[in-house]
């Protein structure tokens, strides 16, 4: 008896295979982080494999600046900066909002730590925190450890204690102290 597939059954399995199969919203603790070169609202670019090869990374992403949500995180970092800096980490906020625009913001609220811009949604689209059909970026912290691993992904960020919840949490997480 032979066994007749219809290729609509082959093509289905392929398209959801291929969905769970390196999916970018499918990293967990453990995998490697995707590597990114983004602008900072500094002027510096920052690329992940150099910040890594050093020390542990923290990125926060955020759908929008100079949002209600987006800026009580912003200002929280901000207000525990000191307590984030206690740490060999290197610490980001970032949106896929265009460079210049995180760079008024960042001015705006006089942040002392460099927004990233990713206006292209290529290292949002790799970390799974947009996609075809979301343009604006899940509000997601990814704690990366010296090495380029994922330690933790926060997907339940608290805006107004953010800044507080990271160095928590790093502390739990075992990263080095300065």
């Amino acid at each position: 008896m032979k066994l007749l597939v219809s290729p609509f059954v082959v093509l289905f399995c392929l398209v959801v295979a291929g969905a769970k199969i390196g999916s970018a919203a499918d990293l967990k603790e453990g995998d490697a982080a995707p590597d990114f070169e983004l602008q900072g609202t500094d002027g510096n670019t920052y690329k992940l494999s150099d910040l890594t090869s050093k020390q542990a990374v923290v990125i926060a992403w955020f759908p929008k600046a100079k949002t209600g949500g987006c800026t009580a995180e912003c200002k929280s970092m901000k207000e525990f900066g000191q307590s984030l800096r206690k740490f060999d980490v290197a610490y980001f906020t970032a949106s896929c909002d265009m460079p210049a625009f995180n760079k008024e913001f960042a001015t705006e609220l006089g942040l002392d730590y460099p927004i990233l811009s990713d206006p292209e949604h290529k290292a949002s689209d790799a970390y799974g925190v947009t996609d075809a059909e979301r343009k604006f970026p899940q509000r997601w912290t990814f704690y990366i450890g010296k090495g380029g691993k994922i330690l933790y992904i926060d997907k339940k960020v608290q805006t107004k204690s953010h800044g507080t919840d990271i160095a928590a949490k790093l502390a739990e997480l075992g990263v080095a102290k300065k």
